[in-house]
């Protein structure tokens, strides 16, 4: 039997639990009772019961073991967006804490991503994002682009981090959103972020690349965030056009 990864056992337990397998009240096998059922590593087994514990299936006690404490996950975060004034609030909601701030110069692939030209240069500000609700587990890693000019919006992210970097820009530079391009696609939590956003490197993610574009379709603004599987939930509303 292949060693499953972290999130795939987690996903089993989390299963077991909703199916009764394991009731409400019970407490789950111990650590090395895991390791030889789903013939995993120890580690393995550790990052799922975290994983668990952070959806509030579980609490885990020295001495005591892991205890179920709900058939259901009671977190994770559900963006609802049908409006530049929605991610506004959704800023309001949720906070950043920058990791660290870097003048770059994008390669062709990374361009291609983002929708600009290769070789053009941008402020990268990278840091993770954080439901205000819970803050013990970030909800996603973002790397957010923008344009050298506006390099003074960012001593004033840090202060205000539950504030937009669109927003800020707007409100000192006066160039505002006339719309906003995003794209979501299936990925994979990259190694070097694993770490920072507390899951397996390789276990399932979602990708959302934005774009902000003025009045005049230009973009000042782009952004790339990885919210890894559980984090996020993208929630839209549909209508029939008028005929």
């Amino acid at each position: 039997m292949s060693v499953p990864r972290a999130a795939d056992l987690a996903r089993d337990i989390a299963q077991g639990i909703s199916s009764g397998r394991f009731p409400v009240g019970s407490v789950l096998p111990t650590e090395f009772e895991l390791c030889d059922r789903y013939q995993a590593t120890r580690y393995a087994v550790r990052l799922a019961l975290a994983e668990l514990q952070e959806q509030g299936l579980i609490s885990r006690k020295k001495n005591v073991g892991s205890t179920v404490l709900a058939s259901k996950p009671t977190t994770g975060f559900v963006q609802s967006l049908t409006s530049v004034e929605d991610l506004v609030l959704f800023g309001a909601s949720n906070f950043r804490a920058i990791h660290s701030v870097e003048e770059v110069v994008v390669d062709v692939a990374l361009a291609k991503e983002l929708g600009c030209e290769g070789g053009s240069r941008w402020i990268r500000i990278s840091s993770l994002r954080f439901d205000s609700a819970n803050q013990k587990r970030p909800v996603a890693w973002l790397d957010i682009y923008v344009d050298p000019i506006y390099a003074d919006v960012i001593d004033t992210a840090r202060q205000s981090p539950n504030v937009l970097i669109s927003s800020l820009i707007e409100s000192r530079h006066g160039r505002r959103i006339g719309r906003i391009q995003q794209v979501i696609d299936a990925t994979a939590v990259p190694a070097e972020m694993a770490d920072a956003l507390k899951a397996e490197a390789g276990s399932p993610a979602l990708k959302i690349v934005r774009r902000y574009l003025d009045a005049a379709n230009e973009a000042f603004e782009m952004s790339i965030s990885i919210h890894p599987a559980g984090r996020l939930t993208v929630s839209t509303d549909l209508k029939r056009s008028k005929e």
